[in-house]
């Protein structure tokens, strides 16, 4: 597959490759000025669109590169394009919190946030506590979010309780504030799914259809990045290249042709094409021919090249390395005996003997398409006729395998990191590194994404280690302090759960000398502290914080929490009583405590959670204590064994232990 920067534009040539346009590359962005002018409308008109549109039809670049240049800052509030995947530069270890989905699509909108302040954060919260932005008039600006790739929330494999999680609460934050415009980019195969929400403002969203590109506007698309770089295309040259990428040729296994004129040109097909004819243009040409294209850009070659690595990589990551048997099983079930593609109908385990994680897969790199049919139910075909040959060429035919390239294996990596497949995550980054060369930067950004892979695979020593040595390379490199910051919070935050008190203390002590300023570090160092029995320490940390801070809502729940530990109830109910704790089982429990030791039993049992499964031992033992002041002491004694067991992480904070152990004693 395409580099994520090609030869071209390291050149200084135009934008190329299969990867999305961003903001920056507005000014080589051509072809979608009718859509650009449409969607920024509907997004500022109504409260919520959806975007929706076949995978490689360029959404993400239509809103990045063609939507947020027309908003005015001086008219609309626009933050940045949410994702629904962290940045490898969070570690993974930061990004717990109540929903990693939500987490995730708060910190892209908001990147320079500490990932501390993001934590346990909702989509309302995070919209309340920013500063509203007023017109020229004095009238409060609409403030413009856009969530990105939210098929991923709608897929197999996914968290579906923190998925509904992150639609219910853009529903109640869409709800709550008539100033708020979202929009929602989501692969046309999954929007049925958004659509039958039970939020009415799902049901009344604005949906906007964005198709393949117009044989005018693609070759406009052609033309326009040549031409900003200073390398134009010939009259009719870029119009030659655009009816190539029209023209099907079909070759029956007779040997019988026949040609096919298609209505539309797919973008991404398009900038795989221009990006092969660029790297093989002569360096001295300063004009791209209709000689050239006829010479240099073979389109068919060039899109069978590029769905090869595609089937390759599907491949190897999911169908056990054999990439002949899959393209072969491909072939047999898409393509039928005239050489023209095939619908097979989709299944719920598997579809065309292929198991479902495959087909998502090539869904995925954009070579399978589901559509429902008017009569009812779906088929999976192949994407586009130009992939026939990619699937009925011989292998001697094929382009041969280049060099490693490290930056591919990292994407690849993330991709299977997302996907829950920690093995193959690991050692395509493992092959990243090997081949990363001198680049620090890189180093360090592989050496964290190998420790969040051994995090969600519980090796913690291991995640240790590699978070160290991203931290060790960081630090060499100017502007990376508060990334430092980050992964030293996520090795304490590791050590805590092991039970490493001192040593996490040290880490988290290093890290906020870094972030001096930031709040979330230093109640991080007051959550250590007192896990590690300095009491008075965390508590005088926690009221500095709130005496610059303010009400600042993680400094408030440690401090409410610490104060109902140590049977301190009016303290923790004037702290924990100013926030929204109700999805939070710790501070929900340190609440119903507080309660409890004030005598008010009956309200505190009401606010119990389940614990049938709880594994916090902290909120096990709270409950404990509330059961024991209610005098119902059955199972007291059990819950506080259960809070002292060893071998649970994290550990019961050193000041329980005590508490505990005298109601095992009863």
């Amino acid at each position: 597959m395409m580099t994520p920067r090609s030869r071209a534009e390291q050149q200084g040539g135009p934008y190329v490759g299969p990867r999305a346009f961003r903001p920056e590359d507005r000014h080589v962005f051509f072809g979608r000025a009718r859509e650009a002018r449409e969607l920024a409308d509907h997004w500022q008109a109504n409260s919520l669109t959806f975007l929706s549109g076949p995978a490689g039809a360029g959404k993400t670049s239509l809103l990045q590169a063609g939507v947020l240049p027309l908003l005015d800052p001086d008219v609309v509030d626009a933050l940045p394009v949410g994702r629904v995947s962290s940045g490898t530069r969070v570690p993974v270890a930061l990004r717990g919190g109540s929903n990693p989905y939500v987490f995730a699509v708060l910190s892209s909108w908001l990147p320079y946030e500490a990932p501390s302040g993001l934590s346990d954060v909702t989509i309302s919260g995070f919209l309340a506590r920013r500063r509203v932005r007023h017109d020229q008039y004095g009238d409060p600006m609409p403030t413009l979010v856009a969530v990105d790739g939210a098929e991923a929330l709608l897929a197999a494999g996914r968290d579906p309780a923190a998925s509904d999680d992150l639609f219910a609460q853009l529903a109640t934050a869409l709800e709550g504030d008539r100033d708020l415009r979202a929009l929602v980019v989501v692969r046309e195969d999954a929007l049925p799914m958004l659509r039958s929400r039970r939020e009415k403002v799902f049901r009344r969203a604005v949906e906007y259809a964005v198709e393949a590109l117009e044989p005018a506007a693609a070759a406009a698309a052609v033309r326009g990045p040549a031409r900003t770089a200073g390398r134009p295309f010939a009259r009719g040259a870029a119009e030659r290249l655009v009816e190539d990428l029209l023209t099907v040729r079909r070759v029956s296994p007779l040997g019988d042709e026949t040609e096919e004129r298609l209505p539309l040109v797919e973008p991404l097909q398009l900038q795989v094409v221009c990006s092969a004819l660029w790297e093989a243009l002569p360096p001295d040409a300063s004009v791209v021919t209709a000689g050239h294209v006829r010479d240099l850009g073979d389109v068919a070659r060039s899109l069978a090249d590029f769905y090869d690595g595609v089937i390759d990589e599907v491949a190897r990551d999911a169908y056990h390395g054999e990439t002949e048997r899959l393209r072969a099983r491909l072939r047999e079930a898409f393509v039928d005996e005239k050489g023209g593609r095939k619908d097979v109908v989709a299944g719920s385990a598997e579809s065309a003997g292929l198991p479902d994680a495959v087909i998502r897969a090539l869904a995925g790199r954009h070579v399978l398409r589901l559509e429902e049919r008017p009569q009812g139910g779906s088929r999976w075909r192949l994407s586009h006729d130009h992939l026939v040959r990619a699937l009925t060429r011989g292998e001697e035919s094929r382009a041969p395998a280049g060099r490693v390239d490290p930056a591919e294996y990292r994407r690849l990596a993330e991709a299977a990191l997302r996907e829950g497949y920690l093995e193959r995550a690991r050692d395509h980054a493992r092959t990243a590194l090997r081949h990363s060369g001198p680049d620090q930067r890189l180093r360090a950004d592989l050496e964290q994404l190998l420790a969040d892979i051994a995090y969600r695979g519980d090796d913690l020593d291991t995640a240790v280690d590699h978070y160290g040595r991203a931290s060790v390379l960081l630090q060499s490199l100017p502007g990376a302090e508060g990334q430092v910051a980050g992964v030293l919070t996520a090795i304490s935050q590791i050590k805590m759960a092991q039970g490493r008190f001192e040593s996490a203390l040290r880490d988290l002590e290093a890290a906020a000398l870094r972030r001096p300023d930031d709040a979330g570090i230093r109640v991080e160092l007051a959550w250590v502290m007192w896990c590690s029995g300095h009491v008075n320490g965390a508590v005088d940390m926690l009221d500095t914080v709130l005496a610059e801070e303010g009400d600042e809502r993680r400094a408030l729940r440690a401090r409410g929490e610490i104060m109902a530990d140590l049977g301190r109830p009016t303290a923790a109910l004037r702290d924990l009583g100013r926030l929204d704790w109700g999805y939070s089982p710790s501070a929900r429990t340190a609440y119903a405590l507080a309660l409890a030791l004030e005598g008010r039993v009956d309200e505190a049992l009401d606010l119990v959670p389940p614990i049938e499964h709880e594994t916090s031992v902290t909120v096990l033992l709270r409950v404990a204590r509330i059961r024991d002041a209610a005098g119902r002491r059955d199972d007291v004694a059990s819950l506080a064994r259960r809070a002292l067991e060893d071998g649970v992480r994290p550990p019961l904070p050193r000041p329980l232990v005590e508490v505990a152990e005298r109601l095992v004693r009863g």
